[in-house]
């Protein structure tokens, strides 16, 4: 009797928690359809800048309530303003049984504590004298000192992510010039150009190097304060200390840091009170032999509606660029992260597949490769050529560029010297046969098409035969420099 009420009890958990699931995907899918449809209603700009970073949270049937989170107080208080409204006819027009949307901080984001620029019984800021700042202190002060810049960061005392330091950050020609004058910027020597910005598109770093630069400095220099924030989050302390009168103890406290650093400088556009006080403190900063780090997804001159002065500060030191990363940097970041991940096994294939396939930015680079291994590893699958191609659907089809399997077949042609009527004919020549099965291999690796659509391609060839000429090439890449080298120099043509 009691198994029987065991076995239904367990039964009963196993149904709820089946209900759970199809309600969180059936809420996503709904979520796919409104985000897209915003997208179409307020442009490419505003709906990734505020839209695409919200997440689903809960949704309670008893007061209809869905919430929805971000990642800042900052994004989630304008998102609120400016679209809850818009959000909420959305979701209920989709779920009738949705009457209320929330709009929050993403838990497990420590929210940024009020500005409070003094302390009351008169004591010095703990980093004033102390050797070094204690976990949770805000900007290595303390969280009573000035703790709303920069406070919300995970992990660090000066809201540094721990694992965002140079030893983690893999080096390439693509970035080479921003990796070291940012560990100049952070050495004992005083470095020899300031202010330094980084300029990169979204994904490529240089946020890492920020944080980079703030480890290696409070390293190098224990006793030293660090200010490191967004410009949007500059901006509400700014605004704050305007609303509380409390202007004089904001710059006072402001300039009394050692080294500045701020991330995604761009969201300072259009606010001229904001960029006096920043074009201050970089002039008061810079006469006193402080160090500042400015990190933008675009250079200083295309900085639309930031005052000339101001935008000469920006340039006047050393502007690094983070280009895209190149195939070989792709490879060496992959290579580093799977350290990581041992004892799992990733065959080289799928970093190389990865590395080619993947190549709009490191973020998702990396994203991509965490996502596969956390499937395989959760069920229990082996990492493989057909499980990445499976589980990263729309990472590869949103980097991959159109090439097509005619384009394909006619630049192997052209490089082997065969007739293009020899891809789709059934002569058996080994100097036939070779130059189709590499053409096979790279139609599988460059396209999203199936086996079954490349054999079709091929002559009308059974899906079977795209395999084995899949995994030969695969294998003979593994033994055969010379193939190798040909299936090499056949990519950098085809993606060029």
């Amino acid at each position: 009797m009691n198994n029987s009420r065991g076995s239904a009890a367990h039964g009963g958990a196993d149904v709820e928690r089946m209900q759970q699931e199809q309600e969180a995907l059936d809420l996503a899918a709904d979520w796919a359809d409104i985000s897209q449809g915003l997208r179409k209603d307020l442009g490419h700009q505003l709906h990734s800048q505020w839209i695409k970073p919200i997440q689903l949270g809960s949704f309670c049937k008893e007061t209809g309530t869905l919430d929805l989170y971000l990642p800042t107080e900052f994004s989630a208080n304008w998102v609120a303003d400016r679209f809850a409204d818009r959000l909420s006819l959305a979701w209920k027009i989709a779920r009738p049984d949705i009457r209320n949307v929330r709009i929050a901080v993403l838990p497990g984001r420590r929210a940024m504590p009020g500005l409070r620029l003094g302390r009351e019984d008169g004591r010095r800021a703990a980093n004033d004298g102390a050797p070094l700042a204690q976990p949770g202190d805000a900007l290595g002060m303390g969280n009573a000192d000035f703790g709303g810049i920069g406070a919300g960061g995970i992990g660090g005392p000066i809201g540094l992510d721990p694992s965002l330091t140079f030893a983690s950050f893999v080096t390439g020609a693509a970035n080479v010039l921003a990796s070291n004058a940012a560990q100049r910027m952070a050495a004992t020597e005083t470095p020899q150009f300031a202010p330094l910005y980084l300029k990169a598109a979204t994904g490529q770093g240089k946020t890492h190097l920020l944080h980079a630069i703030g480890h290696a400095y409070l390293a190098n220099h224990p006793r030293a304060r660090i200010f490191y924030c967004s410009a949007e989050r500059f901006m509400v302390e700014f605004v704050q200390a305007l609303r509380q009168n409390q202007t004089i103890e904001f710059k006072a406290r402001l300039r009394g840091f050692d080294l500045l650093l701020v991330d995604d400088i761009q969201f300072i556009i259009g606010k001229a009170s904001a960029q006096e006080e920043l074009l201050y403190t970089i002039d008061a900063l810079l006469a006193e032999g402080k160090r500042l780090v400015f990190a933008a997804d675009r250079a200083p001159q295309a900085l639309d509606g930031v005052e000339q002065r101001l935008l000469s500060r920006l340039s006047m030191g050393l502007v690094a660029d983070i280009q895209p990363a190149d195939i070989e940097l792709r490879r060496a970041i992959l290579e580093h992260r799977l350290q990581r991940f041992a004892p799992s096994h990733v065959p080289g294939d799928v970093v190389e597949f990865l590395a080619r396939t993947i190549n709009r930015n490191v973020r998702e680079l990396v994203g991509g490769l965490n996502k596969l291994i956390a499937y395989a590893q959760l069920t229990g699958q082996a990492v493989s050529l057909q499980l990445a191609e499976e589980q990263l659907t729309d990472i590869l089809s949103a980097n991959r560029r159109r090439i097509t399997i005619d384009e394909i077949q006619r630049t192997v042609c052209q490089f082997y010297r065969v007739d293009r009527t020899e891809m789709a004919s059934k002569r058996r020549a080994r100097a036939v046969v070779r130059p189709r099965q590499v053409a096979m291999y790279l139609a599988k690796v460059l396209t999203p098409r199936s086996y079954p659509e490349i054999g079709r391609k091929f002559g009308g060839r059974d899906h079977s035969t795209v395999i084995h000429a899949v995994r030969l090439i695969e294998d003979l890449r593994t033994r055969d420099a010379d193939m190798d080298g040909d299936v090499r120099s056949l990519l950098r043509q085809l993606e060029s």
